[in-house]
């Protein structure tokens, strides 16, 4: 595959996180707590991905790298657990501000564990980012209420995980099927997120049955699928390009939002929108113009 496909897949793993909040909004709007919801969506996630995962390619592993795999999901699992506590002292327009941090963390990982300085054309598609996501979130237009050092620590620890588990798909035990590394994943993320939030309901089986459809929609598009194209796409394009891929989750969230929900969404929100997507755009034309230019120079080097 090339690079460009790489990068495809990776942004579809950040489109795919976009499509949850608005399901989560639902789900909520039906009567079901944070607990259920967020305990359905990573047990059926968990089941999904690992149904697959028996028909598919798998390598034997040893304990020390299961162990490895599992330990790199408690990430995925403390993201929507970070997500979801600072949701319950801010607005969804802060929230998801500070979520979206991740998109410099990204490179200050890579900047920090690669030794790769961030290039001049990556700081400015981060700064459009950021903008782009202060104006998509509907900040400007409509006001983030009142912020808590509560919400605020939550939601930074969220863009750590969040970071921490991007730039895990892309380093760790990369020489193992797609579909079984991801299936450790969501595993790891699934004991995480049943130690802390501890969703005691969902043994109940009226509570089980009436929250299983989110949560089959919400452990497809947050679970099984996310892990899976990461696996596929992070090792060739790296955490730094893969932070800014994965910023496609919130104009998915803003569109769903107006689509599903028929939310209005402000002209300002709009052009934040169409910021974030030219944010992407130019990191990838900047990284394509340079690996064009190693391999030339490869080339010429080689003749």
């Amino acid at each position: 595959m090339k690079t460009w496909q790489y990068a495809l897949i990776v942004f579809l793993g950040g489109c795919c996180y976009g499509a949850l909040s608005t399901f989560v909004k639902l789900a909520y709007s039906a009567g079901f707590t944070v607990a259920e919801v967020t305990g359905s969506q990573y047990l059926m996630g968990a089941l999904l991905i690992w149904m697959v995962a028996l028909f598919s390619k798998k390598k034997k592993l040893t304990l020390a790298k299961i162990g490895k795999l599992l330990l790199s999901g408690i990430p995925l699992g403390l993201t929507g657990v970070f997500y979801y506590q600072s949701l319950q002292t801010l607005h969804a327009s802060l929230a998801i501000i500070f979520l979206f941090q991740f998109v410099w963390i990204g490179s200050l990982f890579e900047w920090v564990f690669y030794k790769k300085t961030p290039t001049i054309g990556k700081v400015v598609s981060i700064g459009i980012l950021v903008v782009g996501s202060i104006l998509a979130a509907g900040i400007i237009a409509e006001g983030s209420g009142e912020i808590t050092w509560q919400g605020t620590v939550w939601g930074l620890l969220s863009a750590l995980t969040y970071t921490t588990f991007i730039f895990l798909s892309s380093t760790v035990e990369n020489d193992t099927p797609p579909v079984q590394k991801s299936a450790l994943f969501a595993t790891g993320g699934l004991i995480t997120v049943l130690i802390l939030v501890q969703p005691t309901e969902l043994f109940h089986v009226p509570v089980f049955m009436g929250v299983a459809p989110y949560g089959l929609y919400l452990g497809l598009l947050g679970v099984a699928l996310p892990p899976l194209l990461l696996s596929i796409g992070m090792p060739h394009i790296g955490p730094g390009l893969g932070t800014i891929l994965t910023a496609s989750e919130l104009p998915v969230a803003v569109i769903l939002s107006s689509l599903v929900l028929a939310e209005h969404v402000s002209m300002s929100q709009w052009i934040g929108v169409i910021l974030i997507l030219g944010g992407i755009v130019a990191g990838n034309v900047k990284i394509s113009k340079a690996k064009m230019k190693s391999v030339s120079l490869e080339r010429e080097s080689v003749s």
